[in-house]
């Protein structure tokens, strides 16, 4: 099996002797994976322990994978049987070439997993292991992308436990929870229910993380019709980029809504956070991206940006993060950086939001698009921001803001918007869509949540520009420009009055009923007090 095969392939296997369908055996290995990931932890931070059991859903996943390669489909081979001797110089380079990596049969996981409960050098063993396998890629064209995915799976770590007993116990839990899970056959198509599984551990531990683990993540709902926003309209892309990439779930998405149609060049992501880096690399392996088909950076996207000579990129996808400081004009020279010198003037020091998307439209190529996550703020306030909006506006870059629903996001209650740069507009008009009432969003028990059939309908209102009341209205740029370069979508979409709508002659009808009853009272009342007084 080739790992940049389509493989998101809907199929049925048998379950205890019946018939259970890929969405619900997704479903009970989403259940038994959130236990296994609570019961074992024990007192340690959820988001902190996150990197032993998706680590360790990692090293299953790549050990069965290149067990599958190494067969070949053989039946009368069983990789994970044969001594490592066997294993030749040329048979090791080879796999390297191929599958970015080597494992020997000995440091395959279910190996390991056979003797996990008693190996008493289970976390040594678990370190060698890593190490060999990332220097296996030593000198390789996937050098990059294999060094250092197993770093933060620390096996030495205190957070496992106060002595090498203690920490043994709680990995040897981890890789027994993991070995339980029934994943089927490789070779049968399943293996996109590691990816599944992997996505629906980030998030549950993003959601339960609050702050701290939202940061990383962007919700499947959001990330899914941004994909779907960058992406429209193209029927081939030569290659998708985020430069504020995550966990990675935002590339995978357009990989996901883009699956009928042409990548040609793959996936390219920056990553600040050297944890969350790794995730998405990760991620980019259990969704069955090759190494050679991904490039993920670490580093920081508007100080140190890779990927120029990569650019232009037809699709590009982000989700930055709100208005965080950054060097901005400390730093004289980033005034003439190309991506930044046309706007004239660099975002505030303190809110970085337009200095990513100066970025991205940088990196964007003539005849695609990028859709961006925007803190609302910045579609309004003055001063520098302004002039960049300004810039934007008067070079027809806008195509579209969509306002979203609150309460979206892990982490924050926030509306935010949506923004959608072109480089190849036919027209002068910028759309704006309130997608933020009711009708666009579910009500759940931690967060709204945008179903397909929301996403849809925010798509049909984007592909076809007309003006609908309450929601949508396209704007040319010359009004903008007379509101002082307001792109708020509140601005130009009037709200629907939701009030209760009071019918007047109703009203005065009651009014006077009133009147005429407290006259009865007050006539009554008089009449009480004057017997009293007799």
């Amino acid at each position: 099996m080739v790992l940049n095969e389509s493989f998101y392939i809907e199929v049925n296997i048998l379950s205890g002797g019946s018939c259970m369908s890929s969405a619900s055996q997704r479903a009970e290995l989403q259940s038994q994976i959130w236990k296994i990931a609570n019961e074992v932890r024990g007192s340690v931070d959820g988001w902190d322990f996150k990197q032993y059991v998706l680590g360790t859903l990692f090293y299953r996943f790549i050990s069965e994978n290149f067990s599958n390669y190494m067969e070949g489909g053989d039946d009368n081979i069983n990789y994970a049987g044969l001594d490592d001797t066997i294993i030749t110089k040329e048979i090791k380079e080879d796999a390297v070439k191929t599958k970015g990596y080597f494992i020997y049969p000995s440091q395959l996981f279910c190996r390991i997993a056979e003797n996990a409960n008693t190996n008493e050098n289970l976390n040594t063993d678990l370190r060698t292991i890593f190490d060999e396998i990332e220097n296996s890629a030593s000198g390789y064209p996937s050098e990059h992308d294999i060094k250092g995915l197993f770093a933060d799976f620390d096996t030495t770590s205190n957070r496992l436990g106060n002595t090498v007993k203690d920490k043994n116990s709680r990995l040897a839990a981890v890789i027994k929870g993991v070995a339980g899970l029934d994943f089927g056959n490789f070779q049968d198509n399943q293996i996109d229910l590691f990816g599944d599984a992997y996505e629906f551990l980030i998030s549950n531990y993003a959601a339960n993380a609050g702050k701290s683990g939202g940061e990383f993540f962007t919700p499947q709902c959001v990330s899914k019709l941004i994909a779907k926003l960058a992406t429209y309209g193209q029927t081939f892309i030569n290659k998708v980029y985020d430069p504020a990439a995550g966990s990675g779930s935002l590339l995978l998405q357009v990989k996901k809504q883009f699956g009928e149609h042409l990548i040609e060049d793959g996936f390219f992501g920056q990553e600040i956070n050297h944890t969350t880096y790794n995730l998405a690399r990760m991620n980019m392996f259990l969704h069955n991206v090759n190494y050679d088909k991904f490039n993920i950076a670490l580093g920081n996207t508007l100080t140190e940006p890779y990927f120029r000579d990569e650019k232009p990129f037809d699709a590009i996808v982000s989700n930055p993060p709100y208005s965080i400081n950054w060097i901005g004009s400390d730093d004289p020279t980033l005034i003439n950086d190309e991506r930044f010198a046309p706007a004239g003037v660099l975002a505030p020091k303190s809110k970085a939001d337009f200095a990513f998307i100066l970025h991205s439209l940088n990196y964007l190529s003539g005849r695609g698009r990028a859709a961006i996550v925007c803190f609302p703020g910045i579609l309004y306030r003055g001063g520098a921001e302004q002039k960049i909006r300004k810039y934007l506006v008067d070079n027809n870059f806008v195509e579209t803001v969509i306002a979203l629903a609150p309460n979206l996001f892990y982490g924050t209650s926030i509306a935010v918007d949506v923004m959608v740069l072109s480089k190849n507009k036919t027209d002068t008009n910028i759309q704006f869509i309130n997608a933020s009432d009711e009708e666009f969003y579910k009500k759940e028990t931690n967060n709204n949540i945008l179903t397909d059939d929301h996403i849809k309908n925010i798509m049909q209102l984007f592909a076809n520009k007309e003006d609908k009341e309450y929601i949508s209205k396209s704007v040319d740029k010359d009004k903008i420009a007379e509101e002082n370069y307001n792109l708020s979508v509140s601005s130009y979409v009037e709200a629907k009055d939701t009030r209760e709508v009071i019918d007047i002659n109703v009203l005065n009808a009651e009014i006077k009923e009133t009147v005429k009853n407290i006259d009865r009272l007050r006539a009554e009342i008089d009449k009480i007090i004057a017997e009293i007084e007799g």
